[in-house]
């Protein structure tokens, strides 16, 4: 089970929101690359990056502090990145400046089209992110809701042939109010690619919970708000997820 520290970036900034929200940004850092070093440093295997303002503007809008993060990550670990994507240029430039993985949220539900030749364009490059509540997924930073099934949307863009998806609960997300982890399973279970759970982790009960499921299909979480303010010690998290999954 990989614990994936988020580096969520608004106006050049490592901030975290509440269930979406831009003006209810909280600033960690002023730093993003010096965060990306911390998290290294505290053992992260993969780095999960949001450009915050360009999911909302429709193209990548931080790349100097993304730049800037890569320089300073180089080939230690895979770093995916979303926020913004949605054509094929964009995804090439980002694989070209270093990203490892791309992810697509609003743009795979909105134009399936541009998904499905972002898979043919970049195999095992693309990650699909989906957020969800009550089973129904969200788009436009999560300002809209959809009558999409996201079991059934996942499915599909399985056969596309996307690497992963990243499920949000978008009702826990940034709350520290737990994991939901029987929607992460139910999702899990239906697909053959992995999940990687989002949203709401909040003490390493939520990491135990993760493991003792992760044979269903998730290969790893995503941890923001409970890691910035010190109610998940990150280190001693991963080395307990290691060990329950007998690394």
């Amino acid at each position: 089970m990989l614990l994936i520290p988020a580096i969520d970036l608004k106006d050049g900034h490592c901030v975290r929101l509440k269930q979406g929200a831009m003006d209810d940004a909280t600033v960690f850092s002023e730093e993003p690359a010096a965060m990306a070093r911390h998290w290294i440093a505290q053992g992260a295997r993969r780095l999960h990056l949001v450009d915050l303002n360009g999911a909302f503007a429709g193209k990548p809008k931080n790349e100097p502090a993304i730049k800037a993060i890569l320089k300073e990550v180089g080939d230690e670990i895979p770093v995916q990145l979303g926020g913004g994507i949605r054509d094929l240029d964009t995804i090439e430039r980002c694989l070209d400046d270093g990203i490892s993985y791309v992810i697509i949220g609003t743009a795979a539900v909105k134009n399936p089209g541009f998904l499905h030749d972002a898979c043919g364009a970049f195999p095992g490059h693309i990650i699909v992110g989906l957020d969800a509540k009550e089973g129904k997924v969200a788009v436009d930073g999560w300002s809209k809701m959809t009558g999409h099934d996201v079991i059934d949307l996942a499915k599909k863009f399985e056969d596309y042939g996307v690497e992963a998806i990243i499920y949000t609960d978008i009702g826990r997300d940034g709350m520290m109010s737990g994991v939901n982890v029987d929607a992460t399973v139910k999702l899990a279970q239906a697909l053959r690619i992995p999940v990687i759970a989002s949203g709401g982790i909040a003490s390493i009960k939520d990491v135990k919970d993760l493991c003792a499921v992760q044979d269903e299909g998730i290969m790893g979480a995503i941890t923001g708000r409970a890691i910035y303010e010190g109610k998940l010690d990150f280190q001693k998290a991963q080395a307990e997820a290691d060990k329950l999954s007998g690394r």
